[in-house]
């Protein structure tokens, strides 16, 4: 049996070029041929081995990202809550004259909680569907008074 010259951990160093990953980047640090890195990768598969390595890379990214995103929302929600809390303990001390700051603060908060719960902040929120339905509704207005000037039009030039 040849005595291999490509150690097995030249996989690894292939993996750790990242973007400037090449079989001749192998081969120039072991001090061998490309063809022979190529025998060697095409034998132990390490393409899909790149692949697969850099799919659970991705994954654990997401991921990250994710339960980064739900901490983010988890601490704002807190927060507002915290501020809700101070807002009504405000209302409760001072005069209904003067409570205005506590208000300003329960009503930004209680917005804010809203928004990162995915619900609309104003009770004057509309769906896509309404604005559409009156935008074709203008439209088509436009449309019928445009069309009765140019029957005016018509009626005196005949």
């Amino acid at each position: 049996m040849a005595k291999r010259k490509i150690p097995h951990d030249a996989f690894d160093y292939y993996f750790s070029l990242g973007t400037e990953r090449s079989y001749q980047a192998v081969a120039d640090k072991y001090g061998v041929s490309k063809t022979a890195v190529f025998n060697v990768a095409d034998k132990e598969n390490w393409a899909n081995r790149i692949a697969d390595l850099e799919s659970k890379a991705r994954e654990a990214s997401e991921k990250k990202a994710v339960e980064s995103l739900e901490q983010m929302s988890d601490r704002h929600i807190r927060m507002c809550k915290l501020i809700q809390k101070k807002a009504l303990e405000a209302l409760q001390s001072m005069p209904l004259t003067t409570a205005m700051e506590a208000v300003k603060s329960l009503d930004l908060s209680i917005k804010q909680e809203r928004l990162i719960r995915g619900e609309p902040t104003d009770r004057s929120a509309v769906s896509v569907e309404e604005v559409i339905k009156r935008e074709y509704e203008r439209w088509m207005h436009v449309a019928d008074t445009i069309e009765e000037g140019d029957n005016d039009d018509n009626r005196r030039a005949g």
